[in-house]
């Protein structure tokens, strides 16, 4: 898989977790725990991504 093509991956994932979390939160038995571990993992996939546009950014200046 191409660093582009993972990319793109991750940031539909992170899209994912987002409207999740959007549901969690209007959802009246929502779990604080639940939202917070989601949000979780949006971060680390946001931390990726970031990573990701670096490498690519060096990459194509090379």
């Amino acid at each position: 898989m191409s660093l582009q093509n993972h990319l793109t991956e991750l940031e539909r994932r992170h899209q994912v977790l987002d409207r999740e979390i959007e549901a969690e939160i209007v959802h009246p038995a929502t779990s604080d725990l639940k939202v917070t571990e989601l949000k979780r993992k949006k971060l680390l996939l946001k931390d990726e991504i970031e990573k990701l546009r670096g490498s690519l950014k060096t990459t194509s200046l090379h």
